[in-house]
């Protein structure tokens, strides 16, 4: 299998828990919290060990949170390549009410990126990365860290043979896909609301995501995208082929980790040799997992497993 090296620029201790009610000016009494090591990279590294691969950890950490992720990823088997930085890795706070089932999701923006630490991730991502490396670069950015960073990253995955796959969104995104010059992304990942901003306006149906993923392919700045429609299913798309996979029936229980479970089980076939297509038929499998848990856990790799008979798969023009 190829080796496969996630990196997360902005984690996150991520606490998960319920109380009855969520009402304003009041003492919300909660039950005993669920910790987990959070952020896009992160969560594709334990979505890739719950589907039984292996995969590298590179994630940028600090202070008693930044420890405590560090802790809870080791107990789960995953090893870890440690960014030390000055200040405090943030929290991210996930509160279910017991009376409506809504979720409520607080996400904190992250310490800032200091100038120095730009240079040691050059320097470690240069030391680890070589020919046939997957690298999954996943999560939001971090306050302070310059734009280019993304394009220099992938000029160095391919500098060292690898490849780079892409799963961020806003600002950082729209940045990397607007440079003039610099390797392509190989694979980017996004949602539908995720495209519907860099678009410029909203995407309800396959086919019309597959044309914008065309004229992302067709600009050079990407090879190939999968694009997810929520409980719809996962478009995808290369220089060669357009397709939908149909997300199979689940009870939804939390959507939170379906786009990371999505992104570690496409990094993950994609490291066995499978093709474009049934990788994204398997993440997708993966993501419809996903949903079926509570809270901040990701997806089941016997249930995903199970569910990728289930996707059906069908060719858009």
């Amino acid at each position: 299998m190829r080796p496969i090296l996630t990196l997360t620029l902005n984690p996150a201790l991520d606490l998960s828990t319920e109380t009855e009610a969520m009402l304003p000016g009041r003492k919300l009494r909660c039950a005993a919290p669920r910790l987990d090591p959070g952020g896009g990279g992160v969560n594709a590294s334990r979505a890739i060990a719950r589907l039984g691969g292996v995969s590298t950890a590179m994630v940028a950490l600090g202070g008693a949170t930044g420890d405590t992720i560090a802790t809870l990823l080791t107990a789960e088997g995953i090893a870890i390549a440690a960014l030390q930085l000055p200040g405090l890795t943030r929290q991210s706070v996930a509160v279910t009410a017991r009376d409506t089932g809504a979720q409520y999701r607080l996400v904190m923006p992250g310490p800032d990126w200091p100038p120095e630490a730009t240079a040691q991730l050059f320097a470690e991502v240069e030391e680890r990365v070589g020919p046939g490396h997957l690298v999954v670069v996943s999560g939001s950015q971090p306050p302070g860290l310059p734009g280019a960073v993304l394009n220099r990253l992938a000029d160095l995955c391919h500098e060292h043979g690898a490849e780079m796959l892409l799963d961020t969104s806003g600002a950082a995104l729209s940045e990397a896909l607007g440079a003039a010059a610099g390797a392509p992304f190989d694979l980017l990942r996004m949602d539908g609301e995720e495209a519907g901003q860099l678009a410029g306006h909203a995407f309800d149906a396959p086919e019309p995501l597959a044309a914008f993923g065309r004229e992302l392919v067709g600009s050079g700045r990407v090879r190939q995208v999968v694009m997810a429609l929520g409980a719809r299913g996962t478009v995808g798309v290369s220089a060669t082929e357009a397709f939908f996979c149909h997300a199979p029936p689940v009870e939804l229980v939390s959507a939170v980790g379906a786009g990371d479970s999505l992104l570690g089980a496409v990094a993950l076939a994609l490291a066995r040799g499978q093709t474009f297509r049934t990788s994204v038929r398997g993440g997708t499998a993966a993501a419809a997992a996903a949903v079926t848990t509570p809270a901040t856990q990701l997806c089941d790799g016997a249930l995903a497993r199970r569910l990728v008979d289930e996707v059906q798969v069908t060719d858009l023009a």
